[in-house]
C-alpha cells in the first residue's frame, strides 16, 4: 500500500520563541514561571543558595519560601534521559508542529513494522526543582558554623516526615495525552542547602523557614486557615452521621441514637452522636464510662443488615493490678451480646497478650473470663505505635538514598513492615468473618483510637461494598478515623517543632497501605484507584486542608475547622476522573477476604519508592489505554456537539414558516461512544 508523503518539518515562530525563552538566562530570571501559587499563598522570601543533591551533586539555584511551601529551582542544568512513548492513530491531536511531524513520521515509517506502540529514549539538559509543602518538614537544623572548612559545609539540613518530590524536567517539551514523556522523579527524606559563610547568610532563611514550617510552635495559623481555594463541592457535607446510621438501618428496636455526648461531656474524644443498646440508659453509659480508658465506652460502628451482628469499638477496661471489676461494664457488654441473641460475645483485643498484661501496671488491662463469663477474648498481636514508628524508619533507611539490590529481600524482611501489615489485615479478617457469621464483636486496643480504628474500618471495608466506593470511603474515614478521634495531630505532628515526640507514629499510613493491598487483590471491587490513596496520604501532611487537623472533633469545633478551612473531599469530589478505577464493578453483597499471607503482600513501591528511577511508577497498560479511549470519546463528543450546533444554526437561519413539511426530517450524527 502506498503511503502518504511525509511532511517536511519546519519550526513555527511560536516554537522558535519557546526555544529562546528556555535559555539559561531566562530560567534564572523567572524561576517560578511554571508554578502557580494557591489562593491565599504568599511569598515570604527568596534566596540564592546551593542544593546538595545526592544524585547530581551541588546545584546552584534559588529557593522561594511561601507560607505554604519551599520551592527551589536550579540555574545549573543536569543531564537526564527521557523516555517518550507514542501511540498510533493520534493525528487529530493538537501537537506542536515538531511533534506532529514526528508522529506522522513514526506512524507511516515505523508502526507498520513495530505495531501500535513505540518507545525510545534520548538525553537532554534539564533543571531541577523541589516543591515541598512545609507541613511535611519534621526538623530544620543548621549545618556547620562560621569557622567550618570545606566546600559547601555551611547551610541548612532539612528532614521530612515523609518523602517529598524533586522533579527533574525539561523546560521546552510540550506533552499531551498522546505523547508521554517520562522523567526522573526523586523522593527525598533529607534536603541539604549550602550558603556562603559570610555575614550570617543563613540566619534569615532559617528563621522564616522555621516559623512557617512549625506554625503551631509560633502561635501562627495552619495554612488551611489562610487558604482561599474555592471548589464546586463542599467536602464537609460528605459525612452526615444520622444519614449514615439510617443507611445501615438504625435506629431500630435494639439500638438507639444517643445525644449524651452532644457537648462532649461524656467523652471529649468521641463524636456527638453515638449508637448504643436500646436497653442501656444514659446513666448506664455514664457509669460504664468511669471504667473505660479515656471514657471511651463501647459504641456501635456498623451493623449487619441481615443477621444484625454488630461491630462495637471502645478502649481497654481499667482493671489495674488489683483486678478491679465493674458490674455496670459487665452488664453493658452482656446487653450487647443479647441484642443479636448469641451465646458468646467476642472481644478482639488488638494488642499482644503480654502488652495487655503489662498495661495493668498503668491502670489498664483486659476483660478477664471470670468477670465477663459470656464473652470470649482474642488477642490479635498487633504491636504499639512505637514499634510501628521504628519499623517505618527502617523501611525508609533501606530505600534512601539508594536501593541495595543484592540484599533487598533480606533488608525488607528486617524492617518487619509487611509483617505488621499482615497482622493488621489478619485481625480485620477475623473481625469481618465473625460478624458475617452472625456474631457481634467488640474491638479495642489501649485507648481505642489507633489499632482499633484500623481493625474496625478494614473489617467494614470487607463487609460493606458502600465503603468501597469513592464517596463511601470518604465517609468511612470521616466516621471511623476523624469522628472517633484518631490523634492525627499527635501522630503526624502538624506544625509542631518537637520532632522527637514519642507520640508520632504512621498508624493511618499503615491503614492506607492495608487498603492498597486489598485493591491489588481485588482490582475490580474498589471504585477509587491508587492515585486517590496517594493523594489522601500526601494531604495528610500538607496542612493545605482542614480534614486531618487536630486530634478530635471537640478540638476541631473549638477551632471552627469546618467553617474556616476547606475539606480535602472538596478537591477530590469536584473533579473525580483521576481518582476513579475504570475497572470497578459494583457487587453489593460480596464480602472480601484478602489473603493475609507474606507471599501475597507487596511493598507499595509507587508510594514508598517514588523517587527511584529504576523502579518507576508503572500504570497498567490496559488502564492507560482505557483513559486514552475516554479522552478520544470526549473529543468526538465535543466535535459532535459543535456540528449539531452548527447544523441547527444553519437550519434556523435558512428556514421559513412556509418551508416546514411533515416529511422533512433531520438526520443527526451518531457515535458508538
Amino acid at each position: 500500500m502506498a503511503s502518504a508523503p511525509i511532511p517536511a518539518y519546519s519550526p513555527s515562530p511560536l516554537e522558535n520563541s519557546s526555544s529562546q525563552n528556555a535559555s539559561r538566562e531566562n530560567l534564572k530570571m523567572e524561576p517560578l514561571a511554571d508554578v502557580a501559587l494557591l489562593p491565599g499563598e504568599e511569598r515570604v522570601m527568596d534566596k540564592d543558595l546551593i542544593y546538595m543533591c545526592p544524585f547530581n551533586g551541588a546545584l546552584k539555584g534559588k529557593v522561594f519560601i511561601t507560607n505554604f511551601r519551599l520551592y527551589f529551582k536550579s540555574t545549573d542544568m543536569v543531564s537526564v534521559s527521557v523516555s517518550i512513548a507514542i501511540l498510533k492513530d493520534r493525528t487529530g491531536c493538537p501537537y506542536s508542529s515538531l511533534f506532529q511531524w514526528l508522529v506522522l513520521l513514526l506512524q507511516q515509517m515505523v508502526f507498520p513494522y513495530l505495531g501500535d506502540f513505540l518507545s525510545y529514549q534520548y538525553g537532554l539538559e534539564s533543571t531541577v526543582t523541589l516543591d515541598v509543602p512545609l507541613g511535611v518538614i519534621s526538623r530544620i537544623e543548621k549545618m556547620g558554623g562560621a569557622s567550618s572548612r570545606g566546600e559547601n559545609s555551611y547551610g541548612l539540613d532539612i528532614t521530612c516526615k515523609v518523602d517529598c518530590w524533586i522533579n527533574i524536567k525539561s523546560a521546552f517539551i510540550h506533552v499531551n495525552f498522546a505523547v508521554f514523556m517520562r522523567v526522573c522523579l526523586q523522593d527525598m527524606r533529607n534536603l541539604r542547602f549550602a550558603l556562603k559563610q559570610e555575614g550570617h547568610s543563613r540566619r534569615d532563611i532559617f528563621g522564616e523557614l522555621f516559623k512557617y514550617a512549625f506554625p503551631l510552635s509560633h502561635g501562627l495559623p495552619f495554612f488551611a486557615f489562610l487558604s482561599q481555594e474555592k471548589f464546586e463541592e463542599n467536602g464537609w457535607t460528605i459525612y452526615k452521621p444520622m444519614d449514615e446510621y439510617r443507611r445501615q438501618g438504625l435506629p431500630n428496636e435494639r439500638w438507639r441514637i444517643s445525644f449524651i455526648n452532644s457537648s462532649y461531656e461524656l467523652c471529649d474524644t468521641y463524636p456527638t452522636i453515638l449508637v448504643v443498646p436500646f436497653k442501656a440508659t444514659e446513666e448506664d453509659l455514664r457509669r460504664v464510662a468511669t471504667f473505660r480508658s479515656r471514657c471511651r465506652i463501647p459504641v456501635l460502628s456498623w451493623i449487619h443488615r441481615e443477621n444484625q451482628a454488630v461491630i462495637m469499638r471502645c478502649s481497654q477496661p481499667l482493671v489495674g493490678m488489683s483486678g478491679k471489676r465493674n458490674k455496670d461494664d459487665e452488664r453493658y457488654l452482656d446487653i450487647i451480646r443479647e441484642a443479636n441473641g448469641t451465646t458468646k460475645l467476642t472481644i478482639y483485643d488488638a494488642r499482644p497478650n503480654v502488652n495487655a498484661v503489662a498495661n495493668k501496671a498503668t491502670g489498664g488491662g483486659y476483660e478477664g473470663e471470670d468477670a465477663y463469663q459470656n464473652a470470649e477474648l482474642v488477642f490479635l498481636d498487633i504491636h504499639n505505635i512505637h514499634v510501628m514508628r521504628e519499623s517505618l524508619k527502617k523501611l525508609k533507611d533501606i530505600v534512601y538514598p539508594n536501593v541495595e539490590e543484592s540484599h533487598w529481600l533480606s533488608s525488607l524482611e528486617s524492617t518487619h513492615w509487611l509483617e505488621h501489615i499482615k497482622l493488621v489485615l489478619s485481625g480485620a479478617i477475623q473481625v469481618a468473618d465473625k460478624v458475617s457469621s452472625g456474631n457481634s464483636v467488640v474491638v479495642h486496643c489501649s485507648d481505642g483510637w489507633d489499632r482499633t480504628a484500623q481493625l474496625t474500618s478494614l473489617a467494614m471495608l470487607m463487609l460493606d461494598s458502600y465503603y468501597r466506593t469513592l464517596r463511601g470511603f470518604q465517609v468511612l474515614l470521616e466516621k471511623e478515623w476523624i469522628g472517633f478521634g484518631h490523634k492525627f495531630a499527635s501522630r503526624i505532628g502538624h506544625g509542631d517543632k518537637n520532632h522527637a515526640d514519642q507520640d508520632r507514629s504512621p498508624i493511618f499510613l499503615q491503614f492506607i497501605d492495608c487498603v492498597w493491598q486489598m485493591t491489588k487483590q481485588f482490582p475490580t471491587a474498589f471504585e477509587f484507584n491508587e492515585h486517590f490513596l496517594i493523594t489522601v496520604l500526601d494531604h495528610l501532611y500538607s496542612c493545605r486542608f482542614g480534614t486531618f487537623l487536630y486530634n478530635c472533633e471537640n478540638v476541631r469545633d473549638v477551632n471552627n475547622v469546618r467553617t474556616k478551612t476547606v475539606s480535602l473531599w472538596s478537591l477530590i469530589n469536584s473533579s473525580t476522573s483521576s481518582y476513579v478505577n475504570p475497572f470497578f464493578t459494583p457487587e453489593s453483597s460480596r464480602v472480601l477476604y484478602p489473603v493475609a499471607s507474606m507471599r501475597h503482600l507487596e511493598l507499595w513501591v509507587n508510594y514508598y519508592i517514588r523517587w527511584n528511577p529504576r523502579i518507576r511508577h508503572q500504570q497498567s497498560p490496559v488502564e492507560q489505554r482505557y483513559k486514552e479511549l475516554l479522552a478520544l470519546r470526549d473529543q468526538y463528543l465535543k466535535k459532535l456537539e459543535e456540528l449539531q450546533l452548527s447544523d441547527s444554526t444553519h437550519l434556523s437561519n435558512s428556514s421559513t414558516p412556509n418551508a416546514a413539511s411533515p416529511n422533512q426530517h433531520i438526520t443527526h450524527l451518531q457515535t458508538p461512544f
